[in-house]
């Protein structure tokens, strides 16, 4: 074949793939939309799914249904989501710990987050909360250093699982204060409040919705938040700058992805709902009651943001010395 006509052959088929994604980006979408929560119903980054996929799905003119599908620290979920057809009609929440932490901390993953799947955007971020159970005679986030320094190796903090962003954030502060404090891993929040509030595992460096109940009910104490600004839902705690540790900023995050290969024109119209939706005061309102803070980053800084964020962990995670999960 002629090599101006075998050129212009494979413009012309070129083109032809590239009007037939267009099309059908356009009309996206058609039918209803998949959404996998790699975590467990009614947890905090289920909560927040739901009122963002609510907000997408007026907008969009189509349903976005929830699918949770917890298991292996979120690995489970997420996989499934990294091999599903890229088509725009299935897309995960993907929180710190299945698309950036667990890139080091597994040893074996059943997808790559940088290569399997697209970073739409970040939506939610959850401000770590310092909490103490009330039996433990501790007031403030230094009365809290000096106690642990006192005791080393005798505090115990819960977090849902190896890995998380809560065990993490718990590592980071021992890091940072010099503390030895012990991780106490659960499978479910529901099952480590109790414990906290009793004081047989008296820390945590939580969510706040993970600890709300405990908070409420007088059987833990929030000392600090690790934010650079306050909680609207706790508005009387000061954050770890204003209580005399201004190196104490972390949060767990939850972003929204997409397998990858998924229509680029589907993928900017994702992250145009996404934009619209965070900014949407009554989901923002909706949002702080639950203690996260809406979010939104442009296709380009949410890929930056992915690959920074695995960066991060890793090192965290290294420097503890946590080894790997098989």
């Amino acid at each position: 074949m002629p090599f101006l006509r075998r050129s212009f052959l494979t413009g012309a088929a070129a083109m032809l793939i590239g009007g037939a994604t267009a099309a059908h980006a356009e009309g996206y979408p058609t039918r209803p939309i998949t959404a996998i929560v790699p975590f467990a119903g009614g947890s905090a980054s289920d909560v927040v799914s739901r009122i963002l996929f609510e907000r997408m799905s007026k907008s969009l003119g189509e349903p976005i249904v929830v699918e949770n599908r917890p298991g292996a620290g979120g690995n489970s979920g997420t996989a499934d989501a990294a091999k599903a057809v890229p088509d725009g009609y299935t897309i995960v929440g993907g929180g710190s710990g299945p698309v950036a932490a667990n890139v080091t901390l597994y040893k074996h993953l059943d997808y790559d987050p940088q290569k399997d799947l697209v970073a739409i955007s970040p939506f939610a971020s959850f401000t770590i909360v310092v909490a103490a159970s009330s039996k433990l005679p501790v007031n403030s986030l230094q009365e809290l250093i000096t106690y642990a320094k006192a005791h080393p190796g005798e505090l115990n903090y819960g977090s849902v699982g190896i890995g998380s962003s809560q065990h993490l954030a718990g590592e980071y502060f021992a890091q940072l204060t010099g503390v030895k404090i012990t991780h106490v891993p659960y499978r479910n929040i529901g099952q480590y409040v109790p414990d906290l509030m009793s004081g047989q595992v008296p820390l945590g460096f939580q969510w706040y919705p993970n600890v709300a109940a405990a908070l409420t009910a007088k059987g833990a104490k929030a000392l600090a938040v690790a934010g650079d600004n306050r909680l609207d839902a706790l508005r009387d705690v000061p954050t770890a700058k204003e209580a005399g540790l201004p190196q104490y900023v972390v949060s767990g995050w939850f972003a929204l992805l997409a397998p990858r290969g998924t229509p680029s024109a589907i993928v900017v119209r994702l992250n145009s709902e996404l934009k619209a939706a965070v900014e949407d005061p009554a989901v923002r309102a909706r949002f702080g009651q639950q203690g996260a803070q809406a979010t939104y980053m442009t296709l380009d800084q949410s890929k930056k943001f992915l690959g920074d964020e695995i960066v991060k962990y890793h090192d965290i995670i290294t420097k503890a010395g946590i080894a790997q999960i098989e």
